[in-house]
């Protein structure tokens, strides 16, 4: 049968001090390495979740910071393009008003100088009727008043050249 000896009991009491040893200076120590290690893990869990939430928050607001730039910058465009139409048009009509006011001032001019060169020249045989008035008045005969009116026509043939 079973013998119970003393070099079975003494083995089952090197077991239990065995047991307690390992248990107080190996397993003790690594259980409570990994339940630090567990607690760390835990805590940079839930600071990643943390963190995770915030860099979506960040993400919703640059997001919407976007859009809105987007749109500030279309309507910043419309505008830019409005007032560039605005000014070509205002420019367009200031310069057909002064083309306006240019081509009239020519006109005026033009017309001055018309009346002018016929004043001078109804000045001009105004004065050749007098002088032919007056050679005719000296001269009396007939050859002598053809020459004169030759003359005079000659003249005023000639002043009609120098004004044109």
């Amino acid at each position: 049968m079973l013998s119970l000896g003393w070099g079975l009991i003494w083995t089952i009491i090197n077991l239990i001090v065995l047991y307690l040893l390992l248990k107080k200076f190996l397993i003790g120590p690594i259980l409570g390495i990994m339940e630090k290690r567990k607690t760390l893990i835990a805590q940079q869990l839930e600071n990643a979740r943390t963190t995770e939430g915030k860099a979506n928050e960040l993400k919703g607001q640059y997001e919407m910071a976007i859009s809105g730039a987007k749109s500030q910058s279309a309507q910043i465009i419309e505008e830019a393009k409005a007032d560039a139409r605005t000014l070509t048009e205002r420019t367009v009509r200031e310069a057909n008003e002064q083309a306006a006011r240019i081509l009239e001032n020519a006109r005026k001019t033009a017309e001055q100088e018309k009346e002018n060169a016929l004043a001078g020249a109804k000045t001009e045989i105004a004065g050749l009727a007098v002088e032919a008035a007056k050679k005719m008045l000296a001269g009396g005969s007939e050859a002598g008043s053809r020459m004169l009116y030759d003359t005079f026509l000659a003249e005023a043939g000639d002043a009609d050249d120098r004004e044109s």
